[in-house]
């Protein structure tokens, strides 16, 4: 609070400095342009004294006089014209000349409206100008007496002083003949033209002043607007735009300063991350814009749900975060949240159930620094969305991947582009006949440090990015085209299919059916040649978008083989439902069913389940030839196993197909 009136005392201190700079500019702007304004006026005057001169000149002067140079003098009529000519304007119209004289054309006065002023040859300069400058007419402001060779000592009026020749004939016989030197009084030019001034001044004080006014609101508005767009901008640079509540910057600082104040007064801290469960599947549903209304209002519901001593924030997408201080049971409080946000959100008269999965740590027990609370806080949210558990608290048996796994997969991405994986078949015996119908497709890494790497060791971390899209499109692209060109050149090449693995991620994009469709096309490989398998788990994260992938793919002919069947949650009428082709026995039933009767009889109902719903059944994990028995005598379709095959490169399969006739088969 103490920061804002002190920031209001800075910006006015500011504003004030700012309008004495601004004023400094207008006054001399108005110093120049009165400036300018006088000279305009005294140019004037003096152009009005010109034009009154040259009247005088023309019609009373010359008319007075002979036509005839006045180098000798005037005549005594000549005089006497003049002198009326001068006892009239300071008659009725006194004032209207202060002086008159006549000059020859050496300068000399001949003839001098002032009493005691001799006729002299003495030149002057300002009248010569006017005979030896072509004729032209002299002026110039000045006062009376002012000129050096005047005798009185006190200068007089202000005035219009004016030399201008004296012409006698006709325009086209036109000579001068003298200088008339005339001094007209300048009061009343100058106060005619003092009023004009006078009102410009304060036109231009009014315009001056009315400039700096709004040049000061413009720059008033224009603060007021930066001012704004600076708050807008500390605003968004702290806040999530879309939901309005703090986002991943804020929620780290409010989660450092948190720490700090724990470990002064160790007050309880919990921090938590919250992921909705199958949002992806809302926006490619629904489309963005109703996504982000979902976003909108779990986030509303999170505001109103938190305790006051909380900090909600929207860490990006459909993720959020819980900083809870001071709280005893934080794992209650979370509880509450949840069951806040797992209420439906009503899109358009379109009820849609909102769930979301919650991990969650406590400082000093689960870590002490920030980033070691957050990775942990998302490793207990991803435990909690794997195992529906709604919100978790932070376990180490979470944590399956150390850095060096998190690295693997960084370098996974560049693995694909740069050929280091490479695909195993394990090839699928037919229990009728021996007959290698099938093979599955199994990823591994040719890493350039770690060597050979199995699936286990970065796929589970993969299938939480992005990168397992990308690893699934490498496998079946890869897969097709081995698939298509075994046995190329032989006279009787075998027609195996193909098994390719897809993990939950995947099976929900609505693109997958069409990448399938398109690489089929690219390899020229029959639909039928490929099997799609996919979890039981995999279909229970997405059912309706997992259902659409899956009737495109088999309207096209492809496969459908739902794997490790028995471990999963599916029901029956669901598993009815769906276009699957194939049961494949999760191998933790097979591999002990004839020590384990609970498993041999779960491997029977499958079996049977299987038959009656008219689909194939795969065994995998078949190890000794007494299973391989024991599943031929409960009638199961396919074997796979270590017992029939391991795993091979391409290049060991093409050795390895054709496999024995019927009278070899193991099973026969």
């Amino acid at each position: 609070m103490g920061r804002e009136p002190e920031a209001r005392r800075r910006t006015a201190r500011l504003f004030a400095v700012y309008a004495a700079i601004t004023l400094v500019p207008v006054l001399l702007l108005g110093l120049v342009l009165a400036r300018t304004f006088q000279t305009e006026t005294n140019r004037s005057g003096l152009a009005e004294g010109r034009a009154e001169a040259v009247q005088v000149a023309q019609t009373a002067v010359e008319p007075l006089l002979s036509n005839r140079l006045l180098s000798h003098g005037l005549s005594a009529t000549e005089r006497a014209g003049l002198q009326r000519l001068v006892n009239e304007a300071r008659g009725p119209n006194e004032g209207e000349f202060l002086r008159l004289r006549i000059r020859n054309l050496n300068a000399g006065v001949v003839w001098s409206s002032d009493p005691g002023v001799a006729q002299d040859d003495d030149d002057d300069d300002e009248a010569l100008a006017a005979v030896k400058g072509s004729g032209h007419l002299v002026s110039q402001l000045t006062t009376l007496n002012a000129d050096d060779d005047d005798d009185s000592a006190d200068a007089g009026p202000a005035a219009v002083e004016v030399y201008l020749p004296l012409r006698e004939g006709t325009a086209a016989h036109e000579r001068t003949v003298g200088i008339l030197e005339l001094y007209l009084p300048y009061a009343p030019i100058g106060q005619s033209l003092s009023k004009g001034l006078h009102r410009l001044y304060r036109d231009l004080a009014i315009g001056l002043g009315s400039l700096y006014l709004i040049l000061f609101a413009i720059t008033a508005s224009v603060s007021r607007g930066l001012r704004r767009e600076w708050k807008l901008n500390a605003f968004l640079a702290h806040t999530d735009t879309l939901t309005g509540l703090p986002n991943r910057t804020t929620f780290q600082n409010e989660g450092a300063r948190a720490l700090t104040a724990r470990e002064q007064g160790k007050p309880p801290l919990a921090i938590a991350i919250i992921d909705l469960d199958h949002f992806k599947q809302v926006n490619d549903a629904l489309g963005h814009q109703n996504g982000d209304r979902m976003l909108i209002e779990v986030a509303r519901r999170l505001a109103a749900a938190a305790p006051s001593n909380a900090t909600v924030a929207r860490l990006g997408g459909d993720e959020f975060g819980v900083i809870l201080e001071g709280e005893r049971t934080p794992e209650a409080a979370f509880k509450r949240i949840r069951e806040v946000i797992d209420e439906d959100v009503d899109l358009d008269g379109l009820p849609l159930s909102v769930q979301a999965s919650l991990g969650y740590v406590l400082a000093g027990e689960d870590g002490n620094d920030l980033d070691t609370l957050l990775q942990r806080a998302d490793v207990a949210m991803y435990a909690a969305k794997a195992r529906h558990a709604g919100v978790l608290r932070y376990d180490s048996a979470f944590d399956n991947y150390d850095a060096a796994q998190l690295s693997l997969i960084g370098e996974l991405r560049h693995a694909i582009d740069d050929e280091q994986l490479v695909l195993h078949y394990q090839p699928q015996s037919l229990f009728e006949d021996g007959r290698v119908a099938s093979v599955e497709a199994l990823v591994r890494w040719q890493h350039p440090i770690h060597g050979l790497l199995y699936p286990d060791k970065f796929l589970p971390l993969a299938e939480q990015t992005d990168v397992i899209d990308k690893l699934t499109s490498w496998v079946l692209r890869t897969a097709l085209s081995e698939i298509s060109n075994l046995g190329a050149g032989t006279p009787d090449p075998p027609k195996l299919s193909v098994s390719v693995n897809v993990s939950a991620r995947s099976i929900g994009r609505m693109e997958l059916a069409q990448e399938v469709i398109d690489t089929l096309e690219r390899f020229d490989v029959p639909a039928e040649r490929l099997t799609i398998e996919v979890t039981e788990t995999a279909l229970l994260v997405d059912p309706k978008s997992a259902s659409a992938v899956l009737e495109r793919l088999a309207l096209v002919g492809v496969r459908i083989s739902l794997d490790d069947f028995g471990q999963g949650q599916t029901s029956l009428g669901y598993l009815s439902e769906l276009p699957i082709h194939e049961l494949k026995i999760d191998k933790g039933f097979v591999m002990d069913m004839l020590e384990n009767d609970a498993h041999a009889a779960i491997v029977r109902s499958i079996i049977d389940l299987g038959h009656n719903l008219d689909l194939q059944v795969v065994a995998e994990g078949i190890e000794t030839v007494d299973v391989l028995a024991g599943l031929h005598a409960a009638r199961c379709d396919l074997a796979q196993g270590y017992f029939i095959a391991r795993p091979m490169p391409l290049e060991r399969l093409a050795a390895w197909v054709p496999v024995p006739t019927p009278s070899e088969s193991p099973v026969a």
